[in-house]
């Protein structure tokens, strides 16, 4: 394994959180909400997992090994992060980093067919709620496109927002601000300081930090817990995506 390449909590985030401060005192309406999938708006039921199970055996790693528990450890703790980033770091060989990469997205796509993916409760009326508020909405992913559609499709969502990203749309993926930075020009918005960002990992904040956004929240429905997404600099940590609309309103009455 290669050592974190997470974006650092130096200057490069200091300078973020330094940004973020003055967007919040200053007020700047959201006027796009960049919203995470797995652990956020979508539960998958563990399908994920079992799919990082079946290629690490795939790729030679012995299924309850010391080696395959580490790897998967490694990869929980990556959440938000592009699975090709974490196949990179797990994998020393090129070669067979990328071919992680294919047999986890056949995987991934073979048990989404065989169901198990759903919206988390509240997560389509909040994307509902906010473009009827004028508020433009991208789902992103660390996953590959391909695995992106069969999930969307699978929920009946492909149409439902503005904008779904994956790392390969923007050049890199979470933790760096690529995929909002994308979603920014993509949708014509004006001012990074418009922009909220919503997820589970911290990945997701780091991102969102990283951009600009005035908001960076993040939800327990997932993968980090509170005190891991304050600790990443989060803005708002609330329960669920269903409590995101109040959020906003209870921001909104403070400009």
């Amino acid at each position: 394994m290669t050592p974190d390449s997470s974006i650092s909590t130096g200057s490069a985030l200091h300078s973020a959180l330094l940004m973020n401060a003055d967007a919040a005192e200053h007020g700047q309406p959201v006027r796009l909400a960049v919203l995470a999938m797995v652990g956020t708006t979508v539960y998958d039921g563990g399908l994920m997992d079992r799919a990082l199970s079946r290629t690490l055996v795939e790729q030679g790693v012995p299924a309850g090994s010391v080696r395959f528990e580490g790897m998967l450890r490694y990869a929980r703790e990556r959440s938000g992060i592009s699975r090709m980033t974490v196949f990179s770091e797990l994998f020393d060989d090129p070669l067979a980093a990328a071919s992680a990469n294919k047999r986890f997205e056949l995987n991934c796509d073979e048990l989404i067919a065989d169901g198990g993916v759903r919206a988390v409760p509240g997560a389509e009326e909040t994307i509902g709620w906010l473009r009827d508020a004028g508020i433009k909405v991208c789902l992103a992913t660390g996953f590959g496109r391909h695995t992106q559609n069969m999930v969307l499709e699978s929920l009946g969502w492909m149409g439902l927002a503005d904008l779904s990203l994956c790392p390969a749309d923007a050049g890199r993926g979470r933790p760096f601000p690529d995929m909002v930075l994308t979603a920014v020009l993509a949708l014509d918005i004006d001012d990074v300081r418009k922009v909220a960002v919503v997820g589970d990992s911290t990945a997701d904040i780091h991102s969102g930090l990283c951009a600009g956004a005035s908001v960076a929240a993040g939800v327990l429905t997932g993968s980090h817990s509170e005190a891991a997404l304050r600790g990443a600099g989060a803005t708002d940590v609330v329960p669920s995506i269903k409590d995101f609309p109040a959020l906003l309103e209870r921001r909104a009455s403070r400009l």
